[in-house]
């Protein structure tokens, strides 16, 4: 079984357990005043751990609930088992499952999977491969100005983060055709690989939010910056677009 192989089997079970929860009450294990933890995030990525380590029992695995396998090897597998789990709770059908296989030597992302399991979108890349959906070729979008564009904004979950966040949607919004704000950073990276929306910025996002995320967009013609946070480690402003939009504009 390859590393791609792995990842889809267990992100198709993954989906088909969130699917059968979607309209059914969920059980929170923690609730903040802009996020929540469900039973169901821990369910996700138990599975998603066991289908991958059962495969490459080696393997370090490092996920939104906790680690898990060898934290000694050289490659790790990044997991994200809901990313819109706010949407997911409120059963708005926009989130999805986040796997990325990284180097950790140096730090490279060489396999990234994101899976919408609601609308069965499966986006896969590989190092030096083209991102795909679905199987099919993927390329980011052409447009070259904000005025033509779609932009996502995050806005984070702390105050600093939302303020950011805020002054750039306000900014963003007198020139940019639409802006929105989606609930999940790897269906926004997702969408920008396949060129349905043209730049995603977020002041203060983790890494399994994006791991995925970051070799779709660059291996569809994309850019993608990021700036680690000074004090919390794999926490990351992102800057990702097209390649062509002048984003900085906007920052």
């Amino acid at each position: 079984m390859t590393h791609l192989q792995a990842a889809e089997q267990a992100a198709h079970q993954a989906g088909a357990l969130l699917r059968e929860n979607f309209h059914r009450s969920k059980d929170i294990d923690e609730a903040h005043h802009h996020d929540v933890k469900l039973a169901l995030d821990r369910e996700s990525q138990d599975l998603i751990t066991k289908v991958l380590l059962d495969a490459f029992p080696d393997y370090a695995l490092y996920g939104e609930e906790g680690v898990a396998g060898n934290q000694d090897s050289p490659l790790q597998w990044i997991v994200d088992p809901i990313d819109g789990t706010v949407n997911y709770l409120y059963s708005i059908p926009h989130f999805c499952i986040s796997i990325a296989l990284r180097e950790r030597d140096r730090e490279e992302i060489v396999m990234g999977l994101i899976y919408d399991p609601m609308l069965d979108e499966l986006w896969t890349v590989e190092k030096d491969g083209p991102p795909s959906l679905n199987g099919k070729p993927i390329a980011c979008s052409q447009r070259t100005t904000l005025e033509e564009s779609i932009l996502f904004v995050g806005c984070g979950k702390d105050k600093e983060s939302m303020a950011t966040g805020l002054e750039r949607f306000e900014r963003a919004s007198t020139r940019a055709r639409k802006m929105r704000m989606m609930g999940s950073a790897a269906l926004g990276m997702a969408y920008i690989a396949a060129g349905r929306l043209d730049a995603y910025i977020e002041s203060r996002i983790s890494l399994w939010d994006v791991a995925a995320g970051i070799l779709l967009v660059e291996s569809g013609g994309g850019k993608v910056d990021l700036t680690p946070h000074p004090t919390t480690p794999d926490v990351w402003s992102v800057v990702a677009t097209n390649g062509k939009i002048p984003i900085e504009e906007i920052l």
